[in-house]
C-alpha cells in the first residue's frame, strides 16, 4: 500500500479504503488528486457514524413509519401475467417484519447454469420441468362407479402429448403413489380400485382426490412458471416456492436463485441468508415505493430479527414479547397480562430504555439524557495570605 492510503489506514474502514484504490486505478487519478478524494470520504464517513447514546431504535422505526405511511396497499403482477402475483408495498413489508411462517404470495427467481440458457426452447424445457403437473391436469374426468366400487379416470390424450407425457410413465407413476389401490388400464384411461376389505363412498372419494392431486412431474408447490431476461440473465419466476428442491436440480445455478419465503431460505442455507433476504426483501419493497430509507436502518430490523440463530417477528411472540421491561412489553400488547404476571413474580423495572421512561414521565437515558451531573464536594481550601 502506497503511502498516501498509509496514512488513512486508522480513519478508515479497510473495504473503503480497497474500493478507493479500484476507483482512483481506474479513473487514472494523481496523488493529490487521491489524497483530495480520501480526504472527501473520511469527512463523509465520520459525518454517517452514530454518536454514543443515540436512540436508533426509535430513528429506525420513525424512518419506516413515515415511508409506510405513504405505501400502497397493491399486489404486483409480475411481467403482466395475471397468474403469478407478488404482494408488494405495505402488507409485504408487515408480514416480512412480523416473520410469518408463509408469504402470502410466495415466488422464487431461478437462475440457469450457461449451458441450459442457449435458447428459449432449452428454458421451456426446464421450466416445464420445475411447474408441478399433477394428475387431474391431463385428465378430462374422474368417476365414482358404485356399482364396481371403482374409481374411473379418463385421460386427455391432446393434454398428455402437449406436456410431453406418456400413458404408461403415467400409469407407472400412479401405481408407485397409490399403493392401496389396484390399477387397471382402461381404453379411456384406467380404473382404480381400493385394495380393502370394506368398500364404501367415502373410501372411494377419498382415493378419487388422492388420485387427482397425484405429482406426475415437477417440483411440488411451484403452481405456475414463466421465462424472462432481467439484468442480461435468463430467469424463471415461479409462483410458489420450494428453495430446497429447486436447488437439487442440476440446472439450475444455486448462487442466484432466490426465494421470498424467508424461513426456508433459513432452513436451507442458514440464518446468515436469512438475514440478507429479509435485507433484500425490505429494500426491494421500498425501492419499488419509489422510496429510500438508510440501509442501516434495514440492517438494523434484520440483525435483530436472526441474532438468537433464529428468525423472530417483531411481535409479541417475538422480540417485542423478550424486552426486559415489563412497562416496554405492556405498551405493546395485553398490558393487563403483562403487569399482572409481573406483579405475581415481584419482576423489578430498571428503566433502562426509551418506552418505560416515557410511561413515568422521566428523562430517558439515551442522548442528552445519558450522561449524569457529577460533582465532587470538598473542604474549601483557604487561600494563602502573603504577609
Amino acid at each position: 500500500m502506497s503511502d498516501v492510503y498509509k496514512k488513512f489506514e486508522e480513519k478508515l474502514p479497510g473495504r473503503v479504503i480497497e474500493e478507493l484504490k479500484v476507483e482512483a486505478k481506474a479513473s487514472k487519478l494523481t496523488d493529490a488528486e487521491t489524497t483530495k478524494a480520501l480526504n472527501d470520504a473520511v469527512k463523509e464517513y465520520e459525518a454517517l457514524l452514530i454518536s454514543p447514546g443515540e436512540a436508533i431504535g426509535i430513528v429506525t422505526a420513525e424512518s419506516f413509519g413515515e415511508a409506510g405511511t405513504q405505501m400502497t396497499l397493491d399486489v404486483f403482477h409480475l411481467a403482466g401475467v395475471a397468474e403469478i402475483q407478488v404482494t408488494r408495498g405495505l402488507p409485504r413489508l408487515i408480514e416480512l417484519f412480523d416473520a410469518r411462517k408463509i408469504p402470502s404470495t410466495p415466488s422464487m427467481s431461478v437462475y440457469l447454469k450457461s449451458e441450459h440458457t442457449k435458447n428459449e426452447k432449452s428454458i421451456r424445457k426446464v421450466a416445464s420441468f420445475l411447474k408441478e403437473m399433477r394428475l387431474e391436469e391431463v385428465s378430462e374426468e374422474f368417476t365414482l362407479n358404485i356399482m364396481n366400487e371403482s374409481v374411473e379416470v379418463d385421460l386427455d390424450n391432446k393434454r398428455i402429448k402437449d406436456f410431453g407425457f406418456k400413458k404408461e410413465e403415467i400409469l407407472e407413476t400412479i401405481k408407485k403413489d397409490l399403493k392401496n389401490a389396484s390399477v387397471k388400464e382402461t381404453k379411456k384411461g384406467f380404473t382404480l380400485k381400493p385394495e380393502s376389505e370394506e368398500i364404501n363412498l367415502s373410501i372411494l372419494y377419498k382415493l378419487k382426490e388422492s388420485a387427482k392431486s397425484t405429482l406426475l412431474r415437477g417440483v411440488p408447490k411451484i403452481i405456475q412458471v414463466i421465462q424472462t431476461k432481467k439484468d442480461g440473465k435468463y430467469v424463471i419466476l415461479c409462483a410458489g416456492s420450494n428453495l430446497k428442491k429447486v436447488l437439487e436440480m442440476e440446472q439450475v445455478e444455486g448462487k442466484f436463485t432466490v426465494s421470498n419465503n424467508i424461513f426456508e431460505v433459513a432452513s436451507t442455507l442458514g440464518i446468515e441468508a436469512a438475514r440478507q433476504a429479509i435485507m433484500n426483501e425490505a429494500v426491494s419493497v421500498i425501492e419499488n415505493q419509489g422510496l429510500d430509507i438508510d440501509i442501516r436502518h434495514v440492517m438494523f430490523l434484520a440483525d435483530m430479527m436472526t441474532q438468537t440463530g433464529i428468525v423472530r417477528g417483531i411481535t409479541r411472540g417475538g422480540i417485542s414479547g423478550e424486552k426486559e421491561s415489563v412497562l416496554a412489553r405492556a405498551s405493546f400488547e395485553t398490558p393487563i397480562n403483562h403487569l399482572i404476571t409481573a406483579s405475581l413474580t415481584g419482576e423489578k423495572d430498571n428503566l433502562k430504555s426509551v418506552i418505560e421512561n416515557v410511561m413515568v414521565n422521566q428523562p430517558i437515558p439515551l442522548g442528552t439524557g445519558l450522561p449524569g451531573l457529577i460533582s465532587k464536594i470538598g473542604e474549601k481550601k483557604e487561600k494563602k495570605k502573603w504577609v
